[in-house]
């Protein structure tokens, strides 16, 4: 039933019950041969009106189930605009942008085909031998699809490698300021160098680790459910594993 349609059974509603109330105030000065007559008058409009209301009930129950799922889709689109949000802002380097050139043998989006993994490597191999800060593979499509469904849920396979990204980021973020002398560190960095050297122990060592906090300090992404859902992933892919010990859970890069 349309917006116009409901209006126009309010109308009739009011009409119906003024009609009625005349009626009930003309009963008093009928004479009463007529007052029968009124009375079943009476009887047959409050039918009528209960018979409207029933309607009218029924379609504002029906309405509101409308208003309800419409709310549920609104939610789904603004998570999957978030999505793309996040995906704009945390663009992965493997993947080209607007105006520069694919790295040669690196799937970019769109392509059908795997990701060469062996150029990928070569280019984080570079970039470690560098900075000397191991960094995290990206996941290549056949892994992808190894992953069963209810972890991936709506998760993409770009949206995925983002997610790498951001960890990579996080990486790099922290030991870059356990790599440099602590008497060239500022207030806030010094303070951050110290946190670092808290959550290590003897099981870490020689290891490249990150915690929740690292990911809050150094990128934009999110740590809820969604960030759960990507650490199993990336697991079931042994990319990472996790340590945990003095109430900090550790993501130790494999």
């Amino acid at each position: 039933m349309s917006h116009c349609e409901l209006e126009d059974i309010t109308l009739h509603l009011n009409d119906r019950i003024s009609s009625t109330r005349r009626v009930l105030e003309l009963r008093t000065i009928a004479k009463d041969q007529d007052k029968r007559v009124i009375l079943g008058k009476i009887g047959q409009d409050i039918l009528a009106i209960d018979g409207l209301l029933d309607q009218f009930e029924k379609s504002v129950g029906r309405q509101k189930d409308l208003l309800k799922h419409l709310k549920e889709l609104e939610g789904f689109f603004e998570e999957d605009v978030q999505d793309g949000k996040n995906l704009r802002d945390n663009m992965p380097t493997h993947m080209p942008r607007k105006g520069q050139p694919a790295v040669h043998g690196i799937g970019s989006v769109g392509q059908s085909g795997p990701v060469n993994v062996q150029a990928v490597q070569q280019v984080h191999t570079r970039k470690t031998s560098k900075n000397q800060i191991r960094e995290m593979e990206f996941i290549t499509s056949p892994e992808f699809d190894t992953i069963p469904q209810y972890m991936k849920g709506r998760l993409t396979y770009e949206q995925l490698n983002t997610a790498v990204e951001s960890i990579n980021t996080a990486v790099t973020g922290k030991y870059k300021i356990l790599n440099q002398p602590a008497k060239t560190l500022n207030n806030a960095t010094r303070k951050l160098h110290q946190r670092f050297k808290e959550e290590e122990n003897k099981d870490t060592k020689g290891l490249f680790f990150i915690v929740e906090a690292d990911i809050k300090e150094f990128t934009k992404m999110k740590v809820d459910k969604r960030f759960q859902s990507i650490l199993s992933m990336l697991r079931h892919c042994q990319r990472l594993r996790e340590q945990r010990g003095g109430g900090i859970t550790r993501y130790v890069l494999l």
